[in-house]
C-alpha cells in the first residue's frame, strides 16, 4: 500500500489514527457523490488514510439493492479518478463495505431503518456511536434531513460513546436572512463543532499553504501590510458557460455562487492577522475579524465600485456560445450577473487605505485561480532619467491551476543601465515524490477526525452574507433594463477594467497555462 513519503523538514498534519467510522451519504446517486466523495474515499484507502473498521451507506430514493449501487459507484471511479488505473484491491476492500438504503429524505420512519441498518451492521461493534452524515442534497433538505436524523436518535446524544458529525455543502442560504434561519435549525439538532460546512476551495493544497507561506516566512509577513502593499486582486475565473444550470443559476448570479463563498475565503486568508495558534478556532476567530472589519458602503457607493456583466453572444474554444440570456431556463429580460467585480477595503490598522479588487466570471478567456499581491512602486529618484515607471513588485499565489508562487521584480538589464522586470517562480508539480491530495480528500479526511480549520463557522457565513446582501440590495435599487456583456473568451466587460483604470491599476494578465507546464515539469 502506497503513503505519502516523508520531505525532509516536514511534520505532517495528518492524524495517525482515524476512528471506526460509518459514513452516510443523503442523496448518494447523486453527481457528487459519483464524481467527488466516492474518488476521495477510495484515495484515502489508498494512501493509507482510512481506518480499517470502515462502512459507507447511502440513502436515496432510487430503488436500487447493493449490488447495483456498488456497480454504479464503481463504473463514477473510473470515470472520475484523477489517477489511473483503479486498483482493484483498494476497489474490493472499498466496495465490501458499501451499503444501500432506499429511503424519503422527508420520511422520518426511513431514519428508524437507517438507525438500525447501522446497529446491525457486522462493522458496528467497532464504529459503535461515531457516525459521519454527509448531506449531498438540495439545499431545501438540510433542515429536514437534520431533523429527521434527531427523530431517530441519530444526532449527537448525552451519553453515546462516539462523534456524530454533520457535512453540509454549499450554498450555505441565499441571503443573510436565510443564513441565519438555517444555522439555527442545524444548531438546534447539532452543535456547532459537529457541524462541517464545506467549501472545497478551503481543500486545495495551495489555498491551505497561504497561512504556511504568511507565517512561516519573515521576509513576507512584516511587508503584509498598507506601509509596502497598494492593493490586492482575487480572480476566480472560469472557461465553462452556465451549461444546463440555467434554472439555478438565474436565481442565484456569480455574487451568490462564487463571491459569497470562494472569493471571500481566501480574501479573508490572505488579510487575517495572524492567529494564536494553528487551532481551528483560532484561524476561523481571526477571518470572522477580517469580514466584521469590511466597512458596508452606501449604494451609490456599491454601484460606483461593482461591475456586474452577463456573456453574450460569440465564440469560445472554437464553438458558438449562446447569450446568458438565450440558455435554456433562463428568463429572456434577466439581470442575473455571470460576472462579478468588487472593490472591498478592510478598516483596520493593517490594511486601511489598501483596496482589495474581487472578481469571478463565466465563459472566461481562461480557467484560473490567483491571488496577486501588489506591492507599492518605489521611489524613482536613481532612476529619473529612465524611459519608463519603475515597476511594481508582484506576488502571484496559484490556486490553480499549475499551483505555485510567483515574485516579479526589477533587476538590471546586462550592459545597460536600466531596469527589467525577472521572476522567480515556484510550483508543487516540481515536487514530484509527494501526492497531492484532491480538496475532497483533505476535507473528508478532516471531517472524520473532527479537525474544522477547512470549515465554514457559522459567523463566518453570516458575515459574509452581510457584505453581499449589501452589493445585491444596491443592485436592485438600479433600475436598468440590462446589464453590460461581454464576449466569451475575454476577460470580462470593458467596465471591470475601467474600475482599476480609474485608480491608475489595471489587472494582471492571465497566466500562459502553456509555457507554465513547461517551466513547471521542467
Amino acid at each position: 500500500m502506497q503513503s505519502y513519503k516523508a520531505h525532509r523538514s516536514t511534520t505532517s498534519i495528518y492524524p495517525t489514527k482515524i476512528d471506526p467510522t460509518a459514513v452516510v451519504i443523503f442523496g448518494a446517486t447523486g453527481d457528487l457523490t459519483q464524481r467527488k466523495i466516492i474518488p476521495a474515499f477510495y484515495h484515502l484507502r489508498k494512501h493509507g488514510r482510512l481506518p480499517d473498521h470502515f462502512v459507507i451507506v447511502g440513502f436515496a430514493r432510487r430503488p436500487y439493492g447493493e449490488k447495483e449501487f456498488r456497480a454504479l459507484l464503481k463504473q463514477s471511479l473510473e470515470d472520475y479518478s484523477h489517477t489511473h488505473p483503479i486498483d482493484p484491491e483498494i476497489w474490493q476492500w472499498l466496495e465490501e463495505r458499501i451499503f444501500y438504503l432506499q429511503g424519503d429524505l422527508a420520511n422520518s420512519e426511513d431514519y428508524v431503518k437507517l438507525a438500525h441498518l447501522l446497529n446491525s451492521l457486522p462493522e458496528s461493534k467497532y464504529y459503535k456511536d461515531n457516525h459521519l452524515f454527509y448531506l449531498a442534497t438540495a439545499p431545501k433538505y438540510f433542515p429536514i434531513v437534520s431533523e429527521n436524523l434527531a427523530k431517530a436518535g441519530l444526532n449527537p446524544q448525552p451519553g453515546i460513546s462516539g462523534q456524530r458529525r454533520l457535512i453540509v455543502e454549499k450554498p450555505f442560504g441565499i441571503d443573510l436572512k436565510s443564513a441565519r434561519e438555517l444555522n439555527s435549525i442545524l444548531q438546534k439538532y447539532f452543535p456547532e463543532k459537529s457541524i462541517f460546512r464545506i467549501d472545497h476551495y478551503l481543500g486545495k493544497e495551495t489555498v491551505q499553504n497561504l497561512l504556511y507561506f504568511r507565517f512561516g516566512n519573515s521576509i513576507f509577513e512584516p511587508l503584509w501590510d498598507r506601509k509596502y502593499i497598494d492593493h490586492v486582486q482575487i480572480t476566480v475565473a472560469e472557461t465553462q458557460t452556465i451549461g444546463s444550470r440555467g434554472e439555478y443559476y438565474d436565481a442565484t448570479g456569480a455574487s451568490r455562487d462564487m463571491l459569497q463563498n470562494h472569493l471571500m475565503q481566501l480574501f479573508s486568508l490572505i488579510a487575517m492577522e495572524p492567529p494564536a495558534s494553528l487551532e481551528a478556532e483560532s484561524i476561523r476567530d481571526e477571518k470572522v475579524k477580517v469580514l466584521k472589519s469590511v466597512p458596508i458602503p452606501s449604494s451609490e457607493e456599491w454601484l460606483h465600485n461593482s461591475v456586474r456583466a452577463q456573456y453574450g453572444p460569440g465564440i469560445l474554444g472554437g464553438k458558438t456560445i449562446k447569450a446568458y440570456r438565450e440558455e435554456d431556463k433562463v428568463s429572456k429580460n434577466s439581470l442575473t450577473e455571470t460576472y462579478v467585480c468588487v472593490k472591498l477595503e478592510i478598516d483596520n490598522w493593517r490594511w486601511s487605505g489598501v483596496p482589495f479588487y474581487l472578481r469571478t466570471g463565466k465563459a472566461l478567456a481562461k480557467q484560473f485561480s490567483e491571488i496577486c499581491i501588489v506591492f507599492n512602486r518605489p521611489p524613482c529618484v536613481l532612476f529619473a532619467n529612465s524611459t519608463k515607471k519603475v515597476a511594481r513588485n508582484w506576488l502571484k499565489i496559484r490556486i490553480q491551476p499549475n499551483e505555485g508562487i510567483h515574485l516579479l521584480f526589477n533587476t538590471k538589464v546586462p550592459n545597460l543601465p536600466a531596469l527589467q522586470e525577472a521572476k522567480m517562480d515556484f510550483y508543487y508539480r516540481r515536487y514530484g515524490d509527494h501526492y497531492f491530495p484532491e480538496a475532497y480528500e483533505r476535507l473528508l479526511l478532516d471531517a472524520l477526525n473532527g479537525e474544522s480549520t477547512l470549515f465554514t463557522r457559522s459567523d463566518e457565513v453570516e458575515y459574509a452574507w452581510r457584505v453581499i446582501d449589501a452589493l445585491r440590495n444596491a443592485w436592485s435599487e438600479e433600475e436598468v433594463d440590462s446589464i453590460p456583456l461581454y464576449a466569451p473568451g475575454s476577460m470580462g466587460p470593458v467596465e471591470a477594467d475601467e474600475l482599476l483604470r480609474r485608480d491608475g491599476r489595471y489587472w494582471g494578465p492571465p497566466p500562459k497555462e502553456e509555457e507554465e507546464i513547461q517551466e513547471a515539469e521542467s
